[in-house]
């Protein structure tokens, strides 16, 4: 099997906002850990993580805080050492303090890098919004500063797009030299305001990426609808991501209880489409170019 044939296979544990209360997303580093051995077991190299409040009863907010950005990855590099650590970078407005801090105290090898600005909207049925309107705003100095701040700590990009023209921005940020190899390119998919969950978009998204990419994922966000894309993804020869933080329904519809479940189905899904899920010391090598 050849290296192209290995895909990365990443897990993302419990994304921003949602309820441990309501929904099984880890929170605590102890559940964290324990999640991400079980998706590692299952085939997952990555895990791509996002950091909750401790205090009880405040779970479902986000924390910037170092220390708890660190008790998280401490306990996650404990319990599976090999495991590669994808964090979040996501912040509303301007002040990306937070997001550096967290950077600097716990060096992931990837990051999540915002790359563009998203009216992030949805309805209900009757028409009146899910929530109120923001916009969450990645203007390109706020870009440019943590490229910057990714670079000197060598952590690598995992450019996340949320519609054509941020992929096709890209390619302007490699020229401009704001974004430099290795880097990733993630097609943010399923947003109601964002690109549609539609496997026949991934060509084209993959024709509008730059050339200087070290690979390309699809996130498919929603129920058993997101399971297609990711087999197409997998025969275009992209990489795979599943987890908490994207979906809670198996490809049968069954709501699972876990992380691992979710990555068992998308690791048979590769190797149904004959590729081989990358080991963790095979994904360095390959987002280092060897």
């Amino acid at each position: 099997m050849s290296d192209t044939d290995k895909v990365i296979v990443t897990c993302a544990m419990n994304g921003v906002l949602t309820d441990p209360n309501q929904h099984p997303v880890p929170v605590t580093p102890e559940q964290m850990a324990q999640q991400a051995r079980e998706a590692h077991d299952a085939g997952a190299a990555v895990v791509h993580i996002h950091f909750r409040r401790q205090e009880p009863g405040m779970g479902r907010m986000p924390s910037w805080d170092p220390d708890v950005a660190a008790a998280i990855c401490d306990a996650i590099r404990a319990e599976v050492p090999e495991l590669l650590i994808n964090m979040t970078t996501g912040v509303v407005g301007r002040d990306v303090s937070g997001p550096k801090a967290c950077l600097e105290r716990v060096r992931p090898e990837i990051a999540a890098m915002n790359s563009g600005s998203l009216n992030y909207l949805r309805t209900r049925r009757d028409g009146r919004w899910a929530w109120p309107p923001m916009l969450f705003d990645n203007p390109v100095d706020k870009i440019e500063e943590m490229l910057e701040a990714m670079r000197g700590l060598d952590v690598v990009p995992e450019c996340e797009c949320f519609d054509t023209g941020i992929v096709r921005s890209l390619s302007m940020f490699e020229r401009n030299g704001m974004l430099k190899a290795p880097y990733t390119v993630s097609f943010v998919m399923g947003v109601a305001s964002g690109m549609p969950a539609r496997a026949d978009l991934l060509p084209i998204l993959v024709d509008e990426a730059p050339e200087g990419c070290s690979g390309w994922q699809a996130i498919v966000i929603g129920r058993q609808s997101v399971w297609p894309v990711h087999r197409r993804c997998a025969e275009l020869g992209g990489h795979l991501r599943t987890g908490l933080e994207d979906t809670f329904y198996l490809p049968s519809g069954e709501k699972v209880s876990g992380n691992g479940p979710l990555i068992e189905a998308i690791v048979g899904m590769a190797r149904e489409v004959g590729r081989e899920p990358a080991t963790p010391a095979e994904v360095r090598e390959l987002l280092a170019g060897g």
